[in-house]
């Protein structure tokens, strides 16, 4: 479990595994850092644990592995950020530079909300709960994120691509964020 979280000037975060996606660019025109988006992830489908989350976002996932996976081998995605199941904390792209982690997508007018964002991804899925350990990192990610760039919101992959994505889900408790991140300009 992590004691305490800080985002170096590099963007990453010290208490990180850091496993480098290639799925990353630069933010255009040094775009700010002003949202947070939160997502769900599992691969296969409602499966945890193992490295397809991983295989996924370094461009290393076997089509022949499972059949879910035909769909997406040839997929470009990452994210800043994953937290497994069990609370570790997973970094792919330095919170300075872009990940591939929203898609087409809105927020506040502004469309290309990759260029601005910074993206966790939560194992899990529409259907399952999150482990207390996901929210105990999420606070201590969220925490070191704000205290290092000017966020304004945080909101979820549905909240920017509702007509696509409905993660992270039904089963997110947006009541823990609030409590914690209460002091943001305005909420989702």
């Amino acid at each position: 479990m992590l004691t305490s979280l800080l985002i170096n000037d590099l963007g990453f975060a010290d208490q990180a595994k850091i496993i480098l996606s290639p799925n990353f660019d630069n933010r255009p025109n040094k775009s700010n850092i002003n949202l947070i988006v939160i997502h769900n992830i599992s691969l296969p489908p409602r499966t945890y644990g193992g490295n397809s989350i991983i295989d996924l976002f370094t461009n290393k996932i076997n089509p022949d592995d499972h059949e879910y996976f035909k769909s997406i081998s040839n997929l470009k995605v990452s994210s800043h950020f994953l937290i497994r199941r069990d609370g570790s904390l997973i970094q792919f792209v330095s919170c300075l530079d872009r990940a591939w982690h929203a898609g087409e997508s809105t927020w506040n007018q502004f469309n290309h909300c990759n260029d601005f964002s910074i993206g966790i991804e939560l194992e899990g899925s529409d259907y399952d709960i999150f482990e207390p350990e996901q929210y105990k990192c999420l606070e201590k990610l969220i925490q070191s994120i704000l205290k290092k760039y000017p966020i304004e919101c945080i909101v979820g992959h549905s909240d920017i691509a509702p007509s696509r994505k409905t993660d992270p889900g039904p089963y997110f408790d947006w009541t823990r964020i609030e409590s914690y991140a209460e002091k943001l300009p305005y909420k989702r």
